[in-house]
């Protein structure tokens, strides 16, 4: 017997169709699908929750020096007119530096970051604005299921699809 279900597709198919569907679950917090999918679902992202919570608080900060262009009103960047040694004039663009504090994270949060990336898709938003979900499990997920030890999301039982009578449910995140 194996240890998943097998969905009645190939590897490639059911491991893409899985994480499409961690995808959204973590972005929209619930997800409506069938019975067997939901349960998979459940035990990765349950997995991948836990992987968080466990290095929640495993990172450091440190100041980083930040090189920034200089704007004026508008928006546009301030240039320099400068001469090079042949007596050739080129714009540069004036920078500002300032000191910003970065969280570092530990080898064992970088090794579950990178778990957690090998189960999620990168994906726009609406405006085309890369979403970081990764950043998103850590910052507001793992803070918030903290005290709990599983048990993160949950089933509700839907009834039949009209078609093929498969059991749908709605899986959310508690």
């Amino acid at each position: 017997m194996p240890a998943y279900r097998k969905l009645g597709r190939v590897s490639s198919q059911r491991k893409a169709m899985l994480k499409g569907l961690v995808t959204s679950l973590i972005d929209n917090g619930k997800i409506e699908t069938t019975e067997t999918r939901a349960k998979e679902v459940r035990k990765i992202a349950e997995k991948l929750i836990n992987l968080a919570v466990r290095e929640a608080d495993n990172f450091t900060s440190k100041q980083v020096k930040v090189s920034k262009a200089r704007v004026d009103s508008g928006g546009r960047k301030i240039t320099i007119s400068k001469t090079s040694k042949n007596n050739r004039k080129y714009e540069v663009v004036e920078r500002e530096e300032s000191t910003d504090m970065k969280t570092v994270d530990s080898p064992s949060r970088l090794h579950a970051r990178r778990q957690i990336i090998k189960w999620i898709y990168r994906f726009k938003d609406e405006k085309g604005v890369n979403k970081n979900l990764v950043d998103k499990i850590f910052n507001e997920l793992a803070p918030k299921y903290k005290e709990k030890n599983g048990g993160y999301t949950r089933i509700y039982k839907l009834g039949p699809r009209r078609g093929d009578a498969a059991e749908m449910v709605i899986l959310e995140l508690l």
